[in-house]
């Protein structure tokens, strides 16, 4: 979703623009919006089983010379890598062909792809300030999000809630989050309030059966997720990247990060929203029915703490991210042509 929010402002200022990626979303979210794909074989690499790293290296290896083929064919002006496992073998590509780099890093630390390709990359665009990562090669720019919904009226009756209904947003990225999801279902069984829940596509088909209230709507995801995060009053979620799109919207939450996420980069993700004033932290190990449930009752019987967290939410937005991380790419794609 970032790439596809620069992609946007690259298109809007004349390039052309393709993107090189796995098989995962990108194979329907790509197309969907309008730009060519070409796909390499790739995976993460796995810290806890030796056997599935050694084959992500091999096969990091083998991608390395697929994507630059690829290259080889369209001859970009510059390549922008977006922080994930893909960007690796696509970098080093770039790299070895002489094409400037761009980088950007959502997270609070640099992922193992982008500590790779920094040290050649011509700018490494910054979700966060990180230590040590300072100096005319980096830049902080914020998360590139998509524009966020500014018709709050339509947003919410797409999801029929009235002007006096309150809704909690719950989600937990493409595959969900299970401790998010078991606990929301069990504390807001019986709540006052309505539930809007992204359950991801792994839990969807056994929570559906535990869940058969009015009040809770439970689906396997959202599309057009910015009208959900315009319609809710408060969201329940992870902390990785998306806590961006959170700002973005101006939306107040409850945030659970997930506890093995390299470096713990959620804690620290979700550490910041909550020293703004934007959001409550409770650890996965701390998550419980009853702590969700007594979290989320004293917000809503507290509008004006509520109202607080969400001016201190959409004060940590940083809109022109996407513009900001265009411009860079524009600037190096430039400078290359004119050699």
């Amino acid at each position: 979703m970032p790439a596809l929010a620069v992609a946007e402002r690259l298109r809007a200022a004349g390039a052309e623009v393709v993107f090189v990626g796995g098989e995962r979303a990108e194979v329907e979210l790509v197309p969907a919006a309008g730009y060519e794909l070409r796909t390499i074989r790739v995976e993460g690499l796995s810290r806890t089983n030796p056997l599935r790293a050694a084959r992500a290296v091999l096969r990091a290896g083998a991608a390395v010379a697929v994507a630059g083929r690829i290259l080889g064919e369209l001859r970009p002006a510059a390549v922008l890598g977006g922080g994930g496992y893909v960007a690796g073998p696509v970098g080093l590509a770039a790299l070895g062909r002489r094409i400037p780099l761009v980088l950007t890093e959502a997270d609070s630390h640099l992922g193992i792809a982008n500590r790779l390709l920094a040290p050649r990359a011509r700018r490494v665009c910054l979700a966060f300030p990180i230590e040590g990562r300072s100096g005319a090669r980096y830049r902080v720019t914020g998360r590139p999000v998509p524009p966020p919904v500014s018709d709050i009226a339509a947003a919410r009756a797409r999801f029929g809630l009235q002007e006096c209904d309150h809704c909690v947003l719950v989600f937990g990225g493409s595959l969900g989050a299970r401790s998010i999801n078991e606990a929301a279902v069990e504390a807001f069984a019986a709540a006052p309030f309505r539930v809007l829940h992204a359950a991801g596509t792994r839990d969807h088909a056994e929570l559906a059966r535990r869940v058969a209230a009015e009040h809770y709507d439970l689906r396997p995801y959202i599309d057009g997720f910015g009208e959900a995060l315009a319609a809710c009053d408060l969201c329940v979620a992870r902390a990785g990247g998306s806590i961006f799109e959170i700002a973005a919207a101006g939306t107040p939450a409850i945030l659970v990060p997930y506890p093995h996420a390299s470096a713990d980069h959620q804690t620290a993700n979700a550490r910041w929203m909550q020293a703004a004033g934007a959001a409550i932290v409770v650890p996965d190990g701390e998550l419980t029915a009853a702590r969700l449930g007594a979290e989320v009752g004293a917000l809503f019987g507290d509008p004006a703490r509520l109202g607080a967290m969400a001016r201190a939410s959409a004060a940590l937005a940083r809109p022109d991210a996407a513009q900001a991380v265009a411009d860079e790419v524009l600037a190096t794609a430039s400078g290359a042509r004119s050699r």
